[in-house]
């Protein structure tokens, strides 16, 4: 029976989302870029740009143990793209990023722990292979699906994530 390290699982489930997260940003209207479905939620761009920006989250937890919100001299997302081809350069380069700083990692490096607070308030404190997951990973997927959802309210085509999309099978 084959067995795969911690780092590789993780490295392949990050490969696999990769692609499915750069066909959706490639899908944004930058000409619709303060659309925004309820007032509540973030405009088109911001979402984009906020999806695009957690992958410097993710390298953040597999090359330090804690983050700490009140640090003024921590790491900031960038300025907001202002155009499409801004989102992708961005996006290819924090993924190469993260994509390298988990390839030089390890299992035993991996079950460090992370800790993510402001102050003395803990947010959360896991293994740094579970913070890559459950703070990365899904929480990418999460505001992944958001935007799909104002790519469909927009009336732009949804690609494929996890199989055909209702717009490559000709529904509706």
């Amino acid at each position: 029976m084959h067995t795969s390290s911690l780092q590789q699982n993780i490295l392949a489930e990050l490969d696999h989302e990769l692609i499915t997260t750069r066909k959706i940003l490639e899908r944004v209207p930058f000409e619709n870029a303060d659309y925004q479905p309820h007032p509540k939620s973030m405009k088109l761009v911001q979402l984009a740009s906020h999806v695009v920006n957690l992958l410097a989250f993710k390298t953040l937890f597999v090359q330090h143990d804690s983050r700490d919100f009140l640090d003024k001299n921590a790491p900031k997302p960038g300025p907001t793209p202002t155009s499409k081809d801004e989102l992708l350069a961005r996006f290819d380069e924090y993924s190469a990023t993260l994509r390298k700083a988990l390839s030089d990692s390890d299992d035993e490096k991996l079950t460090h722990p992370f800790k993510l607070h402001a102050g003395d308030q803990v947010f959360m404190e896991r293994p740094k292979g579970a913070a890559l997951r459950i703070m990365g990973l899904n929480h990418s997927i999460h505001h992944r699906g958001q935007l799909s959802v104002y790519l469909r309210l927009l009336d732009i085509p949804v690609p494929a994530m996890y199989g055909p999309s209702a717009d490559e099978q000709g529904w509706g």
